[in-house]
This record gives C-alpha cells, sequence and structure tokens, in this order.
C-alpha cells in the first residue's frame, strides 16, 4: 500500500488547489483520498450547459487545480506523481496523485505556494508591461511540458479581440438561455461559489476593459479609468481532446502564479473561445497555430483599493478521505 501525507496534509493541499480559478467560480471538481492516493474527478452537476456544452472549460479548471495541487505539495516536501485518466473509459476520473515524501523546494516554489494564497482575478483595467518582459522562462518551461502553445499578442492583434468581443456579447444578448446562466453564476450573494457582486466590475470599468466577457455591472465607479493597456497571452493546444484541455489548465495555473509572483495582475478570458465564429477569429491571430483554449490579461495592477477574493466551498464537500487515516507526520519547512 502507498503511504502518503496523512489526512489533515491532504486537506490543506486540497484547499491549496482549490484556490484555482474556475470558469465563474463554479469549482467543478471533486477529490477523493484513499489508500495514499487522491483522486480528482470533474463534478459535471457543476457543468455550465449552456456556455460550456463539452466541458472543455470545465476540465481547463481542474487542470488549474491539478498545477495548483501538484505546486502547494512540492513547497510541502511532496513530490506529486500524476497520472491523468487514470480509469478507461472513465471520463470523470481526471487524475490520480501519488505522493512522494523527500521533494526538496527551492525559494521559488515557496513564493509560488504564496502566490497561490495571493492570485485573484482583477477585471479592472491593467498598465501596460512590455510584451517581451511578461513570458517569462518558467512559463515557457510549464507550456511546453504541458504541450501548451504560449503566445503573447500585438497590440494589432488586440484591437481584433476588442471586436470579436463586442460581437460576441452583441451575439448572445439575446440569447435567453445564456443570460439567465450568466446570471446565475455572477451577481448573487451565494456564499461559497459563483462570481459575487464585489468581483463584478462598475460600468465605467467595464468600458475600460472592451475584450472582457459582458458581465452585469454593479452600481457606482462614477470616476472613468484608464483605458486597459494588458497585455494578452493566448494558451493553445495541438489538439481539442480532453487530454489537451487538462494540459492547458494545468499550463494556466503555471501561467497566473509565475505572474503573481512577478507582482503583476491577472485576468483569464474564455469567452472568446466558447463560440465557433470568435474562436476562429482568435485561432487567426495565433502565429505558431493551435487550437485556441483561454488567453489572459497580464499587466500592472490597478491601485486603489484591493480585489476581495472569491469565495470557496469548503473542503469538507469537495474533499472525501476513504479506509485508514495514513499517520505519516507533515514534512517541516526549513
Amino acid at each position: 500500500m502507498n503511504v502518503g501525507p496523512d489526512a489533515a496534509v491532504v486537506a490543506m493541499l486540497v484547499e491549496l488547489a482549490c484556490r484555482a480559478p474556475s470558469v465563474h467560480n463554479s469549482q467543478p471538481w471533486t477529490w477523493k483520498y484513499s489508500n495514499g492516493c487522491l483522486d480528482l474527478y470533474s463534478d459535471r452537476t457543476r457543468l455550465l450547459d449552456v456556455i460550456d456544452p463539452m466541458g472543455r472549460q470545465m476540465l481547463i479548471s481542474c487542470g488549474a487545480a491539478l498545477d495548483h495541487l501538484q505546486k502547494a505539495a512540492e513547497a510541502s516536501r511532496w513530490t506529486a506523481e500524476i497520472e491523468t485518466f487514470p480509469t478507461p473509459g472513465g471520463s470523470r476520473h481526471l487524475a490520480r496523485v501519488r505522493f512522494v515524501p523527500g521533494a526538496r523546494p527551492r525559494s521559488h516554489e515557496f513564493d509560488l505556494l504564496t502566490a497561490i494564497n495571493r492570485r485573484y482575478t482583477d477585471r479592472r483595467p491593467f498598465g501596460a508591461v512590455r510584451r517581451d518582459l511578461v513570458v517569462g522562462a518558467e512559463m515557457r518551461r510549464a507550456a511546453d511540458v504541458n504541450q501548451t502553445i504560449l503566445t503573447a499578442l500585438t497590440d494589432g492583434a488586440r484591437q481584433v479581440l476588442e471586436e470579436a468581443s463586442k460581437t460576441s456579447a452583441n451575439t448572445r444578448k439575446y440569447d435567453a438561455t445564456y443570460q439567465a446562466e450568466l446570471k446565475w453564476w455572477s451577481g448573487h450573494s451565494f456564499d461559497v461559489d459563483g462570481v459575487p457582486p464585489h468581483a463584478l466590475s462598475d460600468r465605467a470599468t467595464a468600458t475600460a476593459v472592451q475584450m472582457g466577457r459582458d458581465f452585469p455591472v454593479r452600481d457606482g465607479g462614477d470616476q472613468v479609468p484608464p483605458e486597459d493597456a494588458s497585455t494578452v497571452l493566448l494558451m493553445a493546444t495541438r489538439g481539442d481532446e480532453p487530454l489537451d484541455w487538462l494540459r492547458c489548465g494545468r499550463a494556466l495555473s503555471a501561467v497566473l502564479l509565475e505572474a503573481t509572483v512577478r507582482g503583476f495582475a491577472t485576468c483569464p478570458l474564455t469567452h472568446l473561445t466558447e463560440q465557433s465564429t470568435s474562436r476562429a477569429i482568435v485561432a487567426s491571430l495565433a502565429p505558431h497555430g493551435g487550437i485556441p483554449q483561454v488567453l489572459v490579461r497580464i499587466g500592472t495592477p490597478t491601485a486603489g483599493t484591493p480585489v476581495i477574493r472569491t469565495p470557496r466551498q469548503k473542503v469538507s464537500s469537495v474533499l472525501s478521505i476513504e479506509g485508514p487515516r495514513q499517520r505519516v507526520s507533515r514534512p517541516t519547512h526549513r
């Protein structure tokens, strides 16, 4: 029997994993720990049927959580050995994680652990960062490992994306089922999931970010902010299958955490890859080819009041522990 970390450590690691971003903060995952192995499953009760009928964004979200888990484990001196889709024909069973003690984290791993708790999706406009400085070596390495193509788009491409975003919003403006699903997951006062009112932009701020999803807006914000000057990263894959989506999610997590370590603000964008028309436009901007999966705005953060982090479900509601509880103590940090 594989002896892994004890239940308390696993709960801590899963809690950190669940800090990962997910489409509309739907948190579409469940975890099971048994015999020293941690299994990750997609939770299809949290699938966004209109926005994400194929479950592509659901798996990207789960991939991000898986990468968060791996980084949290490394900083806690456990190597997370990950087997993806371990059950033949079990599409919900996304990964099995075996923990090997004795990892030797560098200082950078501890920076990433801190970034897990600091990172949040910021929908406000960002200040500019030179495009050649945005994508660092660690981001490139993570993208390559996960077979994801990472491209910093030009200013000209950005203008095309803004027009595509407007077109997408206009197409969906009178789509009652889309609007109902969007409003269900955003702007409500639920305690543990969805996009709460404080995470939404006011009208003036939403106008300043012309390529953002057309979310409901909150009241306030009389002062007109500067136009968004972020750099936009395109993340694409060679294929468009569940494994590609899961890998892209793991790469997305790495990009967001590396950017957070460097003091940048981030905002993933998925609405431009949801419809075939806008997705084709995004694909035309990719100089290295590939199938667009997600875009990320990166820039210097807006001055002023920090954004309040979005809520998360309790670990006890997403993690089940079966069998004898291991008694291996948690490795200490040095």
